[in-house]
């Protein structure tokens, strides 16, 4: 079963990468005032393809939550040390 998950996932980000570009090829057909229904159309496919991939991806287990604005702000993402790295260049340095 993991290997199915493991598997899901991959398609899963394969997916975004893929909807990005399509989303980035709509905002520039837009700009240069173009027909981007094609696009567009393609792009709701790859999304319903995507909520198929996830309901499936939570019906084996994997589902992952979400944190909202408050869990994510808690978190401690800060370097462990703010001394520079050994041989980093700093801003004094000319």
């Amino acid at each position: 079963m993991d290997n199915k998950l493991n598997e899901i996932r991959r398609k899963i980000r394969f997916l975004r990468s893929e909807m990005l570009g399509a989303e980035d090829n709509i905002r520039k057909q837009v700009n240069r005032d173009e027909d981007c229904s094609e696009a567009a159309m393609r792009l709701m496919a790859m999304r319903a393809t995507m909520v198929g991939l996830i309901g499936e991806r939570n019906r084996l287990g994997g589902e992952e939550r979400l944190l909202n604005v408050d869990e994510r702000l808690k978190l401690d993402v800060r370097a462990l040390s703010r001394k520079p790295a050994v041989g980093a260049t700093g801003r004094r340095e000319r």
